[in-house]
């Protein structure tokens, strides 16, 4: 089969086209800078470099193809997030459409049932929606948990105030985490396989922890057994993204979504259909990138 991936040679587009290109399948690999996909290109993936933006490249690019697999890369610049999210979408969805495509996996995220009030996972939902106006086309949107990776923005609290948190957790609360590598194995066997009809969700979650729990098995990795998790207002976190340096809509967007963590509704729909088994990466697995990041990182003491 002849597949089309999106996001390059990221955490979750490389392994996938590594595990399709083992299959014996082809696979096209969309980027905007060749020298990130050399080392994929070496080993059988073709490179189409572009936007996906641009609706004209995406059909030419997903000429042929049996199945694609798409997602939204983060657009740090965007001046209205949720909206660019859709219209990435809707340009897939156009693509999609003018070739013909049968099968489309799409990684949404949990919370992405919610049209408002989530974030950038609100900006998902109405790319769901817009690729749900399709007809005959089978889509199967994988709706993963919180990344362990987005832990790592609390290396430098560990490191100089022996905390971790965000405006979100404390008490019995639970977050729910899902680790790129497995996201990617689910990706490729729902490529490969290629069994799903319809349009279809499914949730991805490789472990679940309360808040104190993910500090105590953190702090134990790094060396630092007191470290507590803060549940930080909506208007700290905002101001300290402000300050770290990201764009207003982006940290606006961040607070809004760690918002609707906190007040429960981004998962209530993962807890309604919960998946039957977790995936394999634990906390533990992940605490040992944390403690990698974190003893590597030269961070100066704020005084």
């Amino acid at each position: 089969m002849k597949y089309v991936i999106i996001g390059g040679a990221g955490n979750i587009s490389k392994p996938i086209t590594e595990k399709l290109l083992a299959a014996g399948q082809q696979v096209t690999l969309v980027g905007r800078n060749p020298k990130h996909l050399e080392a994929l290109v070496a080993q059988g993936a073709k490179a189409a470099i572009g936007s996906i933006e641009d609706v004209d490249f995406l059909i030419k690019t997903f000429a042929g193809a049996d199945a694609v697999y798409t997602m939204a890369p983060p657009d740090f610049g965007a001046v209205d997030w949720k909206a660019s999210i859709e219209e990435k979408g809707r340009n897939y969805a156009k693509a999609i459409k003018a070739n013909n495509i049968k099968y489309v996996v799409n990684l949404s995220s949990i919370g992405a049932h919610l049209a408002d009030g989530a974030g950038p996972i609100s900006g998902l939902h109405r790319a769901e929606e817009a690729l749900n106006e399709l007809t005959d086309v089978n889509i199967k949107h994988l709706r993963p948990a919180y990344f362990f990776q987005n832990l790592l923005s609390n290396v430098e609290l560990a490191k100089n105030l022996n905390i971790i948190g965000s405006n979100f957790g404390d008490g019995d609360f639970k977050l729910i985490m899902a680790s790129p590598a497995d996201i990617a194995d689910v990706v490729a066997e729902e490529l490969l396989i290629h069994n799903f009809t319809g349009h279809s969700v499914q949730y991805i979650a490789s472990d679940e922890k309360t808040t104190d729990e993910i500090a105590k098995v953190l702090g134990d990795a790094i060396g630092k057994p007191t470290l507590k998790w803060v549940v930080f207002s909506d208007a700290d976190a905002f101001n300290s993204m402000i300050q770290a340096g990201l764009p207003h809509e982006i940290a606006k967007n961040y607070t809004e979504m760690g918002h609707a963590i906190r007040t429960g509704i981004a998962f209530e729909d993962y807890w309604k259909n919960r998946p039957a088994s977790l995936q394999k990466t634990k906390l533990e697995d992940f605490a040992k990138i944390f403690a990698a990041a974190y003893n590597k990182q030269e961070i100066p003491v704020h005084s």
